[in-house]
């Protein structure tokens, strides 16, 4: 399990792409809450994984943010378009 979430985190750092927590936990078949259980900690490359209200990474200071968080509005909101751009 920890070595998709990798995968989905190392491609998200890659495109400079924000994700829901939602289109992440479905895309490996688990709950949003679990998923971000898998998230250990606040880091710039966690903070991709967003809420799909918001499009923020929750309880996330300016800090921990990847700097080019909002570089673009686009947000996958989607498991099978994430899956898909894996090839999972």
């Amino acid at each position: 399990m920890q070595d998709k979430l990798t995968t989905i985190r190392d491609y998200l750092n890659e495109v400079k792409t924000r994700c829901t927590y939602n289109a992440a936990a479905q895309a490996l078949g688990i709950k949003p809450a679990e998923f971000k259980k898998l998230l250990d900690e606040r880091s710039p490359e966690n903070s991709w994984f967003v809420n799909t209200g918001a499009g923020d990474p929750v309880g996330y200071a300016d800090d921990e943010k990847h700097p080019e968080l909002y570089r673009t509005t686009r947000i996958i909101k989607s498991a099978e378009v994430l899956t898909r751009n894996l090839g999972l």
